[in-house]
C-alpha cells in the first residue's frame, strides 16, 4: 500500500561538498558514483574555458561514448591515442565541476542538492576520501529541484511502481511538478484511462488494446521495445474501454452479443451527455481541492485564499454550481445561496488579482476582465467535458455503420459473405485506429487544460543528479597497455529510469 508521503516530492537538502584540494577529485568521483547529488555549475556570463579533457575529446572525431570516470587521474594523451572517448567525456564533466568549485587556501567547496534520506550515506561515502558533505540552509527565494517520490520506496518490479512509471509521461509532458506541490501522477493516470474508456466504449476494441498491452509486456514486436514501459497504461485504457463497452452493450459495434447494462449511446445521447458533464463537474471540484493544497504549500494561507485556483476560485465554482442547481430544479433558494457564495468567491479572487496589478483605475479594469474570464472559463470547462459523450457517440455511430454494412451484405450469397467479412474487419480496423487516436488526444486535452491548469500555477525544475559509472583500474599485465586490464565496476543506487 502506498504511503501518504508518496503524494509529496522527495524532501531535498541544500548541501556543500567540502574537501582539501588534493582530495577534491576523489570526493567528486565518489559523488558521481553514488548518483544522488546535483552539483551547481558555474556559468551564465563567465568565459567558456575548455579543459584539457574537453579539448582532447573535441579532437577525437569518433562519436563520444557514454561518459565514464576513472577512479584515478588518467593520462589524457593515452586516452586520446586509444580513442577512449568514454573516459575523456567523463573527465570533461569532472573538469567542469572542478572548475565550478570555490577555493580558499588549501580547501575547495561546491554547493548542490541531495535527497534528505541520502545525505548521511553520501557523507559517509566521501568521508573516506577526505571530503565532507555539509547540510546548508535553503536560500530564500530558491526552490529546490523536484524528485517525485511515487513508488520509489517500493522494490523494482512492484506492481504499483510499474503502473506509476507508465503514467509518468502524462505529467512530465505537461511540465515538471513544482517542489511544493502534490504529485498527481497516479490520480492523473486513472482519470485519463477512465475518460478514454468512456469515449472508446467498445468491449471488442478494449480487449484488443489489452492484447496489445500484453504483447508489449512480452517484448513483442521488438521494434516497439521503447514502448514496453507503457504497457500498464495501455492495458488500463483497454480495460476501461471494455467496461464501458459492456455498459453500452457494444462488442465490435452493436452486434447484440452483449446486453445493454446501462444505456445505448445512440438511443440515449442526452443521458450520456448529462453523465459526462456530471463527471467533469466532479473532476473539476477535485482539481480545485488539490489546487488549494498546492497554493497553501507554495505561499501559505494568503496565497491559498485569494488565488483563482485556490479557495477563491473554488468558492466561485461552488456558487456557480449551486446557481446551476437552481436553473435545473427551479428552487429559488438555490439561486440566492449560489449567488451569495459566488459573490464571495469573486470578491476574494478580485482582491488577489488586484494585488498583482499596478493599482488605480487601470488595475481595476484589468481585475474586472480577469474575473469575467474566470467565470467564463468555469462554464466552458464544465461544458468541455461534454466531449466525453460526443466522442463516445461518434465511436458508437462508426460501429453501427460498420455493423449495418456487414449485415446488409451477408444475405447476398457467397460473394456477399466475403464482402461482409472484409467490411467488418476493415471497418473495425479503421474505427479502432481513428477512435483510439481521437479519444487519446481528447482525454489528454481535458486533463491538461481543464484539470492541470488548476493544479499548477508554475513549473518546477527536475532534480538532475550527477551520476556516472566509475572505472577502477587494476594493475596491468606485463607488456599490456596502461588501460588493457581496466575493469568497470558500477556502484550507487539504481535510478528509477534505469530499472
Amino acid at each position: 500500500m502506498l504511503r501518504a508521503e508518496a503524494a509529496l516530492p522527495v524532501r531535498m537538502r541544500r548541501v556543500a561538498i567540502v574537501a582539501p584540494e588534493k582530495a577534491l577529485r576523489e570526493s567528486l568521483v565518489r559523488i558521481a558514483e553514488a548518483g544522488c547529488v546535483e552539483i551547481d555549475l558555474a556559468g551564465d556570463g563567465g568565459p567558456d574555458v575548455r579543459g584539457p579533457a574537453a579539448t582532447r575529446l573535441q579532437r577525437v572525431r569518433s562519436e563520444p561514448a557514454r561518459p565514464v570516470l576513472s577512479d584515478a587521474s588518467p593520462d589524457l594523451d593515452v586516452l586520446e591515442s586509444e580513442g577512449r572517448t568514454d573516459l575523456l567525456a567523463g573527465e570533461a564533466q569532472l573538469e567542469e565541476r572542478l572548475g565550478s568549485a570555490v577555493r580558499h587556501g588549501a580547501g575547495a567547496a561546491l554547493a548542490g542538492w541531495c535527497p534528505e534520506t541520502e545525505v548521511g550515506a553520501t557523507a559517509a561515502r566521501i568521508a573516506a576520501a577526505g571530503g565532507a558533505l555539509v547540510p546548508l540552509r535553503t536560500p530564500r527565494g530558491v526552490d529546490p529541484p523536484t524528485l517525485l517520490t511515487g513508488a520509489r520506496t517500493l522494490p523494482p518490479g512492484h506492481a504499483a511502481r510499474t503502473i506509476r512509471r507508465s503514467f509518468t509521461p502524462l505529467v512530465t509532458t505537461y511540465g515538471t511538478v513544482p517542489y511544493a506541490d502534490l504529485d498527481p501522477t497516479m490520480a492523473a493516470g486513472f482519470v485519463y484511462v477512465v475518460m478514454f474508456g468512456l469515449m472508446f466504449g467498445d468491449a471488442g476494441h478494449g480487449l484488443l488494446l489489452v492484447a496489445i498491452a500484453l504483447l508489449l509486456r512480452a517484448g513483442r514486436p521488438r521494434r516497439a521495445a521503447a514502448l514496453r514501459p507503457l504497457w500498464p497504461f495501455i492495458a488500463g485504457a483497454g480495460l476501461t474501454a471494455t467496461l464501458a463497452g459492456v455498459a453500452y452493450g457494444e462488442f465490435f459495434g452493436p452486434t447484440r452479443i452483449l446486453p445493454v447494462l446501462w444505456l445505448e449511446p445512440l438511443e440515449e445521447p442526452m443521458r450520456l451527455l448529462a453523465a459526462a458533464v456530471g463527471l467533469g463537474a466532479v473532476l473539476l471540484a477535485v482539481a480545485y481541492a488539490v489546487g488549494i493544497v498546492n497554493r497553501w504549500r507554495e505561499g501559505g494561507p494568503a496565497a491559498a485564499l485569494y488565488a483563482t485556483t485556490g479557495i477563491a476560485g473554488a468558492t466561485l465554482y461552488l456558487g456557480l454550481a449551486v446557481v446551476a442547481g437552481y436553473a435545473w430544479l427551479g428552487q429559488v433558494a438555490y439561486g440566492v445561496v449560489g449567488a451569495v457564495i459566488a459573490a464571495v468567491g469573486l470578491a476574494l479572487a478580485g482582491v488577489g488579482l488586484y494585488a498583482t496589478t499596478a493599482g488605480g483605475p487601470g488595475g481595476a479594469v484589468q481585475t474586472g476582465i480577469q474575473l469575467f474570464d474566470a467565470v467564463v472559463r468555469i462554464g466552458s470547462n464544465v461544458v468541455s467535458f461534454a466531449r466525453l459523450a460526443a466522442f463516445g457517440l461518434t465511436h458508437a455511430a462508426l460501429g453501427a455503420i460498420v455493423w449495418d454494412g456487414t449485415t446488409a451484405l451477408v444475405g447476398r450469397g457467397p460473394v456477399g459473405v466475403v464482402a461482409a467479412v472484409l467490411v467488418f474487419l476493415l471497418g473495425n480496423a479503421l474505427a479502432f485506429s481513428l477512435e483510439a487516436l481521437v479519444a487519446g488526444v481528447q482525454a489528454l486535452r481535458l486533463e491538461f487544460y481543464e484539470l492541470f491548469s488548476r493544479l499548477f500555477e508554475g513549473e518546477g525544475r527536475p532534480f538532475r543528479p550527477w551520476h556516472l559509472p566509475v572505472e577502477h583500474l587494476t594493475a596491468p599485465a606485463a607488456g599490456a597497455g596502461p588501460l588493457a586490464a581496466a575493469a568497470v565496476v558500477r556502484h550507487g543506487p539504481v535510478r528509477e529510469e534505469e530499472s
